[in-house]
Protein backbone atom coordinates (compact mmCIF):
# COMPACT_ATOMS: atom_id res chain seq x y z
CA UNK A 1 0.00 0.00 0.00
CA UNK A 2 0.97 3.62 -0.13
CA UNK A 3 -0.20 7.28 0.95
CA UNK A 4 -1.28 10.06 -1.21
CA UNK A 5 -1.77 13.79 -0.16
CA UNK A 6 -5.18 15.07 -0.92
CA UNK A 7 -6.39 18.76 -1.55
CA UNK A 8 -10.18 19.98 -1.13
CA UNK A 9 -8.71 23.71 -1.40
CA UNK A 10 -11.31 25.65 0.71
CA UNK A 11 -10.95 28.53 3.00
CA UNK A 12 -13.29 29.21 6.28
CA UNK A 13 -12.64 33.42 6.99
CA UNK A 14 -14.14 35.17 4.43
CA UNK A 15 -12.13 37.51 2.00
CA UNK A 16 -9.16 34.66 2.17
CA UNK A 17 -7.17 35.40 -1.53
CA UNK A 18 -7.61 32.94 -3.81
CA UNK A 19 -3.78 33.29 -5.09
CA UNK A 20 -2.95 32.41 -1.34
CA UNK A 21 -4.92 29.31 -1.22
CA UNK A 22 -3.00 27.72 -4.34
CA UNK A 23 0.41 29.20 -3.61
CA UNK A 24 -0.08 27.02 -0.57
CA UNK A 25 -1.41 24.20 -2.22
CA UNK A 26 1.68 24.08 -4.34
CA UNK A 27 3.80 24.33 -1.23
CA UNK A 28 2.18 21.07 0.47
CA UNK A 29 2.64 19.05 -2.67
CA UNK A 30 6.24 20.10 -3.07
CA UNK A 31 6.50 19.41 0.89
CA UNK A 32 4.46 15.96 -0.19
CA UNK A 33 6.97 15.14 -2.60
CA UNK A 34 10.19 15.51 -0.09
CA UNK A 35 8.72 13.53 1.91
CA UNK A 36 8.03 10.66 -0.60
CA UNK A 37 3.85 10.49 -1.02
CA UNK A 38 3.28 8.69 -4.03
CA UNK A 39 0.19 11.21 -5.63
CA UNK A 40 -1.07 14.59 -4.65
CA UNK A 41 -4.89 14.45 -5.17
CA UNK A 42 -6.72 17.85 -6.27
CA UNK A 43 -10.80 18.08 -5.81
CA UNK A 44 -12.94 19.64 -7.76
CA UNK A 45 -15.83 21.77 -6.93
CA UNK A 46 -17.94 24.76 -7.70
CA UNK A 47 -19.61 28.09 -6.62
CA UNK A 48 -18.57 28.40 -3.11
CA UNK A 49 -15.43 28.63 -0.17
CA UNK A 50 -16.09 24.66 -0.02
CA UNK A 51 -13.70 24.61 -2.85
CA UNK A 52 -11.82 27.51 -5.19
CA UNK A 53 -10.68 24.34 -7.72
CA UNK A 54 -12.68 24.43 -10.34
CA UNK A 55 -10.41 22.05 -12.43
CA UNK A 56 -8.24 19.29 -10.87
CA UNK A 57 -6.77 18.65 -14.43
CA UNK A 58 -5.20 22.55 -14.52
CA UNK A 59 -4.09 22.05 -11.09
CA UNK A 60 -2.25 19.37 -12.28
CA UNK A 61 -0.81 21.28 -15.29
CA UNK A 62 0.85 23.49 -12.63
CA UNK A 63 2.34 21.27 -10.66
CA UNK A 64 3.64 18.95 -13.21
CA UNK A 65 6.42 21.77 -13.89
CA UNK A 66 6.90 21.98 -9.83
CA UNK A 67 7.73 17.73 -9.38
CA UNK A 68 9.90 15.25 -11.07
CA UNK A 69 8.62 12.13 -9.23
CA UNK A 70 4.97 12.14 -7.46
CA UNK A 71 1.94 11.28 -9.25
CA UNK A 72 -0.82 14.10 -9.93
CA UNK A 73 -4.19 13.00 -9.31
CA UNK A 74 -7.81 14.75 -9.96
CA UNK A 75 -10.10 13.47 -6.86
CA UNK A 76 -12.05 13.77 -9.16
CA UNK A 77 -12.85 15.27 -12.26
CA UNK A 78 -16.68 16.00 -12.17
CA UNK A 79 -17.81 13.80 -15.77
CA UNK A 80 -21.11 15.53 -16.74
CA UNK A 81 -20.14 18.91 -16.08
CA UNK A 82 -17.55 18.76 -19.32
CA UNK A 83 -18.28 18.60 -22.56
CA UNK A 84 -16.65 15.42 -23.85
CA UNK A 85 -14.73 16.32 -26.64
CA UNK A 86 -12.73 19.00 -24.28
CA UNK A 87 -12.32 16.77 -21.06
CA UNK A 88 -11.12 13.94 -23.95
CA UNK A 89 -8.38 16.19 -25.25
CA UNK A 90 -7.50 17.98 -21.93
CA UNK A 91 -7.08 13.93 -20.66
CA UNK A 92 -4.52 13.45 -23.13
CA UNK A 93 -2.57 17.10 -22.90
CA UNK A 94 -2.26 16.93 -19.13
CA UNK A 95 -1.00 13.20 -19.12
CA UNK A 96 1.79 14.51 -21.64
CA UNK A 97 2.39 17.29 -19.49
CA UNK A 98 3.56 15.58 -16.71
CA UNK A 99 5.38 12.87 -18.50
CA UNK A 100 2.69 10.02 -17.75
CA UNK A 101 2.24 10.82 -14.47
CA UNK A 102 -1.45 11.46 -14.17
CA UNK A 103 -3.58 9.20 -12.19
CA UNK A 104 -7.20 9.98 -13.33
CA UNK A 105 -9.99 10.09 -10.71
CA UNK A 106 -13.74 10.55 -12.17
CA UNK A 107 -16.60 10.84 -10.27
CA UNK A 108 -20.18 11.49 -11.42
CA UNK A 109 -21.28 14.54 -8.53
CA UNK A 110 -23.23 14.94 -5.80
CA UNK A 111 -24.03 18.43 -5.15
CA UNK A 112 -27.17 19.84 -6.89
CA UNK A 113 -26.12 23.02 -6.21
CA UNK A 114 -23.33 22.41 -8.87
CA UNK A 115 -25.46 20.61 -11.04
CA UNK A 116 -28.32 23.08 -11.29
CA UNK A 117 -25.31 25.95 -12.57
CA UNK A 118 -24.53 23.81 -15.06
CA UNK A 119 -27.69 23.07 -16.18
CA UNK A 120 -27.06 19.57 -15.52
CA UNK A 121 -29.75 17.00 -14.10
CA UNK A 122 -27.66 14.86 -11.84
CA UNK A 123 -29.98 11.77 -12.97
CA UNK A 124 -28.35 11.93 -15.73
CA UNK A 125 -24.45 11.73 -14.18
CA UNK A 126 -24.03 8.15 -13.65
CA UNK A 127 -24.99 7.07 -17.50
CA UNK A 128 -22.93 10.15 -18.87
CA UNK A 129 -19.90 8.97 -16.80
CA UNK A 130 -19.83 5.37 -18.07
CA UNK A 131 -20.51 6.55 -21.88
CA UNK A 132 -17.54 8.80 -21.01
CA UNK A 133 -15.65 6.25 -20.03
CA UNK A 134 -15.90 4.26 -23.47
CA UNK A 135 -15.30 7.21 -25.13
CA UNK A 136 -12.00 7.96 -23.56
CA UNK A 137 -11.05 4.10 -24.12
CA UNK A 138 -11.49 4.29 -27.62
CA UNK A 139 -9.99 8.19 -28.05
CA UNK A 140 -7.07 6.57 -26.24
CA UNK A 141 -6.48 3.49 -28.32
CA UNK A 142 -7.36 4.21 -31.83
CA UNK A 143 -6.26 7.52 -33.89
CA UNK A 144 -9.61 8.23 -35.04
CA UNK A 145 -13.13 7.12 -33.28
CA UNK A 146 -16.78 7.73 -33.82
CA UNK A 147 -19.59 7.60 -31.03
CA UNK A 148 -23.18 6.95 -30.25
CA UNK A 149 -24.53 7.36 -27.24
CA UNK A 150 -27.72 7.64 -25.70
CA UNK A 151 -26.43 11.08 -24.19
CA UNK A 152 -23.07 11.88 -25.92
CA UNK A 153 -22.30 11.91 -30.14
CA UNK A 154 -19.22 12.25 -31.96
CA UNK A 155 -18.46 11.68 -35.41
CA UNK A 156 -15.25 10.40 -36.87
CA UNK A 157 -12.71 12.46 -34.40
CA UNK A 158 -8.72 12.11 -33.77
CA UNK A 159 -7.92 13.46 -30.23
CA UNK A 160 -4.54 15.28 -31.14
CA UNK A 161 -2.36 15.23 -27.58
CA UNK A 162 -2.22 11.64 -26.91
CA UNK A 163 -0.92 10.64 -23.40
CA UNK A 164 1.96 8.94 -22.28
CA UNK A 165 0.86 5.88 -20.80
CA UNK A 166 -2.21 5.48 -23.24
CA UNK A 167 -5.17 4.90 -20.72
CA UNK A 168 -4.27 6.67 -17.81
CA UNK A 169 -4.91 4.75 -14.73
CA UNK A 170 -8.40 5.81 -13.53
CA UNK A 171 -9.71 5.81 -9.71
CA UNK A 172 -13.50 5.93 -9.48
CA UNK A 173 -15.10 7.55 -6.63
CA UNK A 174 -18.48 8.24 -4.24
CA UNK A 175 -20.65 5.24 -3.41
CA UNK A 176 -22.49 4.53 -6.60
CA UNK A 177 -23.34 0.74 -7.37
CA UNK A 178 -23.21 1.37 -11.50
CA UNK A 179 -20.14 3.46 -11.16
CA UNK A 180 -18.35 0.53 -8.89
CA UNK A 181 -19.88 -2.07 -11.17
CA UNK A 182 -17.90 -0.66 -13.97
CA UNK A 183 -14.98 -0.44 -11.79
CA UNK A 184 -15.05 -3.88 -11.07
CA UNK A 185 -15.32 -4.88 -14.86
CA UNK A 186 -12.70 -2.74 -15.91
CA UNK A 187 -10.17 -3.06 -12.92
CA UNK A 188 -10.55 0.56 -11.68
CA UNK A 189 -9.35 1.50 -8.37
CA UNK A 190 -12.42 2.53 -5.87
CA UNK A 191 -12.18 5.28 -3.49
CA UNK A 192 -14.27 6.71 -0.24
CA UNK A 193 -15.03 9.35 1.76
CA UNK A 194 -14.37 10.76 5.58
CA UNK A 195 -17.60 9.87 6.47
CA UNK A 196 -16.27 6.31 6.76
CA UNK A 197 -14.31 7.56 9.81
CA UNK A 198 -13.83 4.30 11.63
CA UNK A 199 -12.13 1.06 11.50
CA UNK A 200 -15.51 -0.87 11.37
CA UNK A 201 -17.15 1.93 8.55
CA UNK A 202 -13.92 1.24 6.42
CA UNK A 203 -14.32 -2.73 6.64
CA UNK A 204 -18.27 -2.31 5.72
CA UNK A 205 -17.65 0.36 2.74
CA UNK A 206 -14.92 -2.45 1.80
CA UNK A 207 -17.13 -5.35 2.13
CA UNK A 208 -20.05 -3.55 -0.06
CA UNK A 209 -17.81 -2.84 -2.92
CA UNK A 210 -16.30 -6.76 -2.89
CA UNK A 211 -19.87 -7.99 -3.19
CA UNK A 212 -20.14 -6.02 -6.10
CA UNK A 213 -17.11 -7.21 -7.86
CA UNK A 214 -18.30 -10.94 -6.62
CA UNK A 215 -21.43 -10.22 -8.61
CA UNK A 216 -19.08 -9.17 -11.97
CA UNK A 217 -17.45 -12.52 -11.91
CA UNK A 218 -14.20 -10.58 -10.16
CA UNK A 219 -11.89 -11.72 -7.80
CA UNK A 220 -12.31 -8.83 -4.76
CA UNK A 221 -8.04 -9.79 -3.49
CA UNK A 222 -7.16 -7.85 -6.69
CA UNK A 223 -9.68 -4.66 -5.83
CA UNK A 224 -7.66 -1.64 -5.44
CA UNK A 225 -9.57 0.51 -2.25
CA UNK A 226 -8.74 3.46 -0.93
CA UNK A 227 -10.13 5.60 1.59
CA UNK A 228 -9.99 9.54 1.82
CA UNK A 229 -8.98 10.61 5.80
CA UNK A 230 -8.10 13.89 7.55
CA UNK A 231 -4.73 13.36 9.57
CA UNK A 232 -3.00 15.65 12.02
CA UNK A 233 0.42 15.04 13.52
CA UNK A 234 0.11 16.79 16.90
CA UNK A 235 1.12 16.56 20.85
CA UNK A 236 -0.95 19.63 21.53
CA UNK A 237 -4.54 18.60 22.73
CA UNK A 238 -4.99 22.10 21.70
CA UNK A 239 -4.43 21.97 18.28
CA UNK A 240 -5.92 18.53 17.75
CA UNK A 241 -9.00 19.80 18.96
CA UNK A 242 -8.88 22.83 16.46
CA UNK A 243 -8.39 20.11 13.92
CA UNK A 244 -11.48 18.26 14.74
CA UNK A 245 -13.87 21.11 15.01
CA UNK A 246 -12.37 22.02 11.61
CA UNK A 247 -12.90 18.65 10.23
CA UNK A 248 -16.56 18.77 11.15
CA UNK A 249 -17.13 22.02 9.58
CA UNK A 250 -15.32 20.67 6.63
CA UNK A 251 -18.03 17.96 6.69
CA UNK A 252 -21.20 19.50 7.21
CA UNK A 253 -20.48 21.99 4.51
CA UNK A 254 -20.46 18.90 2.08
CA UNK A 255 -23.13 17.47 3.85
CA UNK A 256 -25.53 20.34 3.33
CA UNK A 257 -24.42 20.28 -0.54
CA UNK A 258 -25.54 16.98 -0.97
CA UNK A 259 -29.16 17.24 0.38
CA UNK A 260 -29.56 20.73 -0.90
CA UNK A 261 -29.68 22.17 2.50
CA UNK A 262 -26.83 24.78 1.93
CA UNK A 263 -27.60 28.07 3.50
CA UNK A 264 -25.10 30.52 1.46
CA UNK A 265 -24.13 34.43 2.72
CA UNK A 266 -22.79 35.62 -0.12
CA UNK A 267 -19.97 33.36 -1.52
CA UNK A 268 -19.97 31.79 2.20
CA UNK A 269 -21.58 28.62 2.63
CA UNK A 270 -23.22 28.16 5.96
CA UNK A 271 -22.41 25.63 8.53
CA UNK A 272 -25.12 23.56 9.74
CA UNK A 273 -25.22 20.27 11.84
CA UNK A 274 -26.24 17.31 9.90
CA UNK A 275 -28.45 14.12 11.08
CA UNK A 276 -26.25 11.34 12.30
CA UNK A 277 -22.60 13.76 12.70
CA UNK A 278 -20.91 12.08 15.03
CA UNK A 279 -19.71 14.78 18.31
CA UNK A 280 -16.35 15.85 18.53
CA UNK A 281 -15.66 13.40 21.28
CA UNK A 282 -16.46 10.30 19.09
CA UNK A 283 -14.31 12.09 16.55
CA UNK A 284 -11.65 12.76 18.81
CA UNK A 285 -11.50 8.54 19.40
CA UNK A 286 -11.86 7.82 15.80
CA UNK A 287 -10.20 9.87 13.52
CA UNK A 288 -6.35 10.34 12.77
CA UNK A 289 -5.69 13.14 14.82
CA UNK A 290 -3.36 13.59 18.04
CA UNK A 291 0.17 12.51 18.60
CA UNK A 292 2.40 9.54 16.09
CA UNK A 293 1.45 6.76 18.15
CA UNK A 294 -1.80 7.05 18.66
CA UNK A 295 -2.54 8.04 14.11
CA UNK A 296 -0.54 4.90 13.94
CA UNK A 297 -2.01 2.65 16.10
CA UNK A 298 -5.49 3.59 14.73
CA UNK A 299 -4.36 3.41 11.04
CA UNK A 300 -2.81 -0.04 12.00
CA UNK A 301 -6.61 -1.46 12.97
CA UNK A 302 -8.11 -0.15 9.70
CA UNK A 303 -5.58 -1.38 7.53
CA UNK A 304 -6.02 -4.63 9.01
CA UNK A 305 -9.33 -4.54 8.69
CA UNK A 306 -10.48 -2.92 5.47
CA UNK A 307 -6.96 -3.30 3.75
CA UNK A 308 -6.73 -0.37 1.50
CA UNK A 309 -3.96 -0.37 -1.06
CA UNK A 310 -3.73 3.54 -0.77
CA UNK A 311 -4.88 6.60 1.62
CA UNK A 312 -5.58 10.01 0.35
CA UNK A 313 -4.44 11.86 3.53
CA UNK A 314 -6.26 15.62 3.80
CA UNK A 315 -3.79 17.58 6.21
CA UNK A 316 -5.42 20.83 5.73
CA UNK A 317 -8.91 21.17 6.61
CA UNK A 318 -11.68 24.25 6.59
CA UNK A 319 -9.36 27.46 8.65
CA UNK A 320 -6.75 25.04 9.60
CA UNK A 321 -3.20 26.93 8.43
CA UNK A 322 -0.57 25.66 6.33
CA UNK A 323 2.22 25.26 8.76
CA UNK A 324 0.54 22.58 11.15
CA UNK A 325 -0.19 20.87 7.49
CA UNK A 326 3.69 21.15 6.89
CA UNK A 327 4.23 20.02 10.39
CA UNK A 328 1.97 17.08 10.31
CA UNK A 329 3.02 15.98 6.91
CA UNK A 330 6.71 15.56 7.55
CA UNK A 331 6.05 13.70 11.07
CA UNK A 332 3.56 11.46 9.30
CA UNK A 333 6.54 10.55 7.11
CA UNK A 334 9.48 10.08 9.83
CA UNK A 335 7.54 9.01 12.67
CA UNK A 336 3.62 7.35 11.96
CA UNK A 337 5.12 5.24 8.88
CA UNK A 338 7.96 3.59 10.21
CA UNK A 339 5.48 2.72 13.38
CA UNK A 340 3.19 1.30 10.72
CA UNK A 341 6.19 -0.57 9.45
CA UNK A 342 6.77 -1.57 12.98
CA UNK A 343 3.19 -2.80 13.78
CA UNK A 344 2.40 -4.30 10.06
CA UNK A 345 5.54 -5.11 8.21
CA UNK A 346 6.80 -3.62 4.87
CA UNK A 347 3.56 -1.29 3.41
CA UNK A 348 4.56 -2.33 -0.30
CA UNK A 349 3.05 -6.42 0.51
CA UNK A 350 0.13 -4.92 2.45
CA UNK A 351 -3.77 -4.19 0.78
CA UNK A 352 -3.86 -7.61 -0.71
CA UNK A 353 -2.61 -8.39 -4.42
CA UNK A 354 -3.94 -4.54 -5.28
CA UNK A 355 -1.04 -3.05 -3.17
CA UNK A 356 1.63 -3.91 -5.94
CA UNK A 357 -0.50 -1.72 -8.56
Amino acid sequence: MHFGQFNLMGYRMPGTPTHRIYDETVAQVSAAEQAGFEISWFAEHHFSNYCVCPSPLMMVARLAGETRRIRLGTGVVIVPLYAPARLLAEIGMVDALTHGRLVLGIGSGYQPYEFERFHEDLRDSTPKVIEFMEMLERAMAQETFSFEGRHYRLPETHIAPRPVQGMPDVWVAGDNRELHRLAARKGYAVMVTPRHYTAEMLATARERFAEIWRGEGRDPDGMRFAALRHLCVTDSRAEAEAFLENIRYQIRLSQSLRFREQVMQGGMLMEKPWSGEMSLEDMARHMLVGDAETIAERMAEEIRRARPCHYLLQFQAGGSDLALALRSMERFATEVRPLLERSLGPLDRLGGRAAAA
